[in-house]
């Protein structure tokens, strides 16, 4: 449900009744996966999307059905042989939806709202609820509002309880923390012991990170449509360039900060982290030398720099002799983008961020017509469906 917080958020403050249906489990192919959420209010408005149009009407009536009864439940959604019509995902994949209703007396809706407000705001929140277990457990919600508590433990908050032992809410906080730190949605399964409830119980965990920063280095026209596009994608997009003439408000509207500054000295000064992306479109020696030689030595994403074979083959030779070693040569995608046969800014920004996307992703880049690989991979580092039992 953090994945349409926004929204949530709002209709939490404007006090509306309504359920979310969060998808929990895949299997298969499926066109979205564990985290993806479908909101229905008391007059009916939906937000959100759980399967690209697959089962919305079905998981809309549970929706409406859960707010009538105020009951949380789980149901399973996945191909029918015997009529292609029928509620189920044709693309053949399997999924499970967890419905949970917050209505405005709900016990649980101030944790609920205070993970929506986290997570509206850019916030790193961590929520956990039960999707597996006894029914008074379900949709119970757990908030981690930090990833990592120093030694007195103090930093990670935490508000709300699964509604189990408080062993349970125990293990619940600290595989929470463990996922928000690494950015990943994912579910793990609490044993019969270690839940103290007469059965074992598996629990989603979704999380929720400040959007990942993608910089652009020089202020050209190309890099005009590349902000754009770093923002279409959710990225937080900084524009870094060391002319003032050029890294100005009028020429990039849509970056969220522009800089003005050498790039090497800022990328230096600035933080980065495991999801940063730099997009370096200076190809001037000067500019990119000592910026590359920096970039390629950070944990970053991805690192990419524009140019002509003969820029990138001259670029490499001065990276050598400044240091940079062959396996750091290797994680440089230059010329940056795939081959899409681009000519203006915003076919070579599309390029661009396909690249960042495959990249991303594990994908090929090769047209999906005839390819025989899965169309949705699992890239999360641990799918649910492959839960770790921890107690």
């Amino acid at each position: 449900m953090l994945d349409i917080a926004d929204d949530l958020d709002r209709w939490i403050r404007e006090g509306r009744d309504f359920a979310v249906a969060t998808v929990v489990s895949v299997g298969g192919s499926a066109p979205r996966g564990p985290g993806a959420a479908l909101a229905v209010d008391g007059e009916g408005t939906v937000i959100g999307s759980v399967s690209g149009g697959c089962v919305e009407g079905a998981v809309y009536d549970l929706c409406v059905e859960a707010l009538q009864d105020g009951r949380a439940v789980v149901e399973r959604f996945g191909y029918s042989d015997e009529d292609a019509f029928a509620v189920g995902l044709t693309c053949g994949g399997v999924i499970e939806v967890l419905v949970t209703p917050v209505a405005a007396d709900a016990p649980d809706r101030a944790v609920f709202a205070a993970a929506l407000s986290a997570a509206a705001r850019g916030g790193a929140v961590a929520l956990a609820r039960v999707y597996r277990g006894p029914a008074e457990l379900l949709g119970r919600p757990l908030l981690v509002t930090s990833a990592e508590p120093d030694q007195e433990g103090r930093g990670a908050t935490h508000e709300g309880t699964l509604g189990g032992h408080p062993e349970l809410d125990r293990t619940a906080r600290g595989e929470s923390r463990a996922l928000l730190a690494a950015g990943r949605t994912g579910e793990f399964v609490v044993s019969e012991s270690g839940a103290h409830c007469g059965t074992a119980v598996t629990v989603l965990v979704e999380s929720s990170q400040p959007p990942p920063r993608m910089i652009v280095f020089g202020a050209v026209d190309f890099a005009s449509a590349l902000v754009r596009a770093g923002k279409f994608l959710g990225y937080h997009v900084t524009l870094c360039d060391a002319r003032p003439v050029f890294a100005t408000r009028a020429r990039f509207p849509e970056a969220d900060d522009i800089v003005v500054d050498w790039p090497h000295r800022y990328l230096r000064d600035t933080e980065t982290d495991g999801r940063t992306v730099l997009c370096v479109l200076t190809h001037d020696a000067k500019f990119d030398v000592p910026l590359l030689a920096a970039a390629l030595r950070m944990p970053v994403a991805f690192v990419g720099a524009m140019g002509s074979r003969r820029t990138h083959e001259d670029r490499n030779r001065r990276l050598r002799e400044e240091g940079v070693t062959e396996a750091e040569l290797a994680r440089l995608r230059s010329p940056i983008g795939l081959d899409l046969g681009a000519r203006t800014p915003e076919e070579t920004a599309l390029s661009i961020a396909a690249e960042i996307v495959a990249t991303r992703q594990g994908g090929t880049g090769r047209p999906l017509t005839g390819s025989r690989h899965p169309i949705h991979r699992d890239t999360s580092g641990g799918s649910p469906s492959r839960a770790r039992v921890v107690a």
